[in-house]
């Protein structure tokens, strides 16, 4: 019997201990959204890998109230400056946010269906390079070539006539 409990105690550890980890934190708010609104196909989800995916997923019991889901993808790059001597200081550019949205979204027969959405593509050199502020004015700015990455997100779904979000996921 001891082993059996052992045996079982050790497997419950090993699974847990190699679950993976959420890259992201979801919380729903029932009180941003119709009274029944519940998760009729898939959940809302998001990944990052270089770019933001979130998965579609449908709810029921939204009656006739429309909503919209948004994701918001935050963005940061090294940038370089170099003077006329070819000195280099890499500085970080400001966060630059970029957004993408599923437009309105109209129920049918009660129920909602909410499309993937994946990021926005990442700025350009050139936006990076104006945010960024080197020691002196005439240096030269240029952004570290792969340097631009995901620094964050967040994905809301919002019922029109409703404050607050319904889904917020935040990474």
């Amino acid at each position: 019997m001891r082993r059996i409990a052992l045996l079982i105690t050790t497997l419950f550890v090993a699974l847990v201990g190699f679950a993976p980890t959420a890259s992201a934190a979801t919380t729903i708010n029932p009180a941003a959204a119709p009274t029944g609104t519940h998760f009729q196909v898939g959940t809302a989800t998001c990944t990052s890998n270089g770019t933001v995916t979130c998965s579609s997923y449908e709810l029921a019991g939204v009656g006739n109230t429309n909503a919209q889901a948004t994701l918001t993808t935050r963005y940061q790059a090294t940038v370089r400056c170099r003077n006329h001597g070819g000195q280099i200081v890499d500085v970080k550019s400001q966060v630059v946010a970029v957004s993408s949205s599923t437009g309105v979204l109209e129920p049918k027969n009660g129920r909602l269906t909410v499309p993937s959405l994946t990021s926005a593509p990442a700025p350009s050199n050139a936006t990076f390079e104006a945010l960024a502020t080197c020691p002196n004015g005439n240096w030269t700015k240029e952004t570290l070539a792969g340097s631009i990455e995901v620094v964050g997100f967040t994905y809301t779904l919002h019922f029109v006539g409703f404050t607050g979000d319904f889904i917020t996921i935040t990474g």
